[in-house]
């Protein structure tokens, strides 16, 4: 088998760069169940204000919308919000826990993906950021826009 990895990414979280400095990323598999998998194959996720929250030493998805599947029946059905385990390492859960407890830290869903055959979670450690913080990054954003756009115009006419 190869070594890479086939990876399709199904939701990202666009705010969560925005309203977070990230400090650290890391990878954890999900707990899911089978109507999950497959509504999250078919795109039927959200993710814009999933979180991760560790309690009892173990690491809990919160606020991810998986909508149910539609053609499962009562019995099999999950529910569209409920928390789901992560799988980490019992290391990086106390990595984790540990950063956490600091002022102002949180884990944050940076973006779902499958890996293979399995779900993966990209979760981000990050701390909250202000309005001008907020507005900062944006000037800056700009302004290396502009200055790429005057590059290209001076390259333009060169040729």
């Amino acid at each position: 088998m190869s070594d890479e990895v086939a990876k399709k990414e199904v939701a990202a979280n666009k705010r969560a760069r925005r309203d977070y400095h990230i400090t650290e990323t890391l990878e954890a598999g999900l707990v899911l169940r089978g109507t999950e998998v497959k509504s999250i194959r078919e795109g039927k996720v959200s993710i814009s204000e999933c979180f991760a929250r560790i309690e009892r030493n173990e690491c809990w998805l919160y606020g991810c919308d998986i909508q149910p599947w539609q053609t499962a029946g009562s019995y099999f059905q999950h529910e569209a919000k409920r928390p789901r385990k992560l799988l980490l390492h019992k290391n990086e859960i106390l990595k984790l826990s540990q950063s956490t407890l600091q002022k102002g830290f949180t884990l944050v869903c940076l973006k779902l993906y499958f890996k293979g055959r399995r779900v993966k979670v990209q979760l981000g450690l990050g701390k909250g950021k202000g309005h001008a913080d907020q507005r900062q990054d944006l000037k800056k954003k700009t302004e290396l826009r502009e200055a790429q756009r005057e590059v290209a115009r001076f390259h333009k006419g060169r040729l």
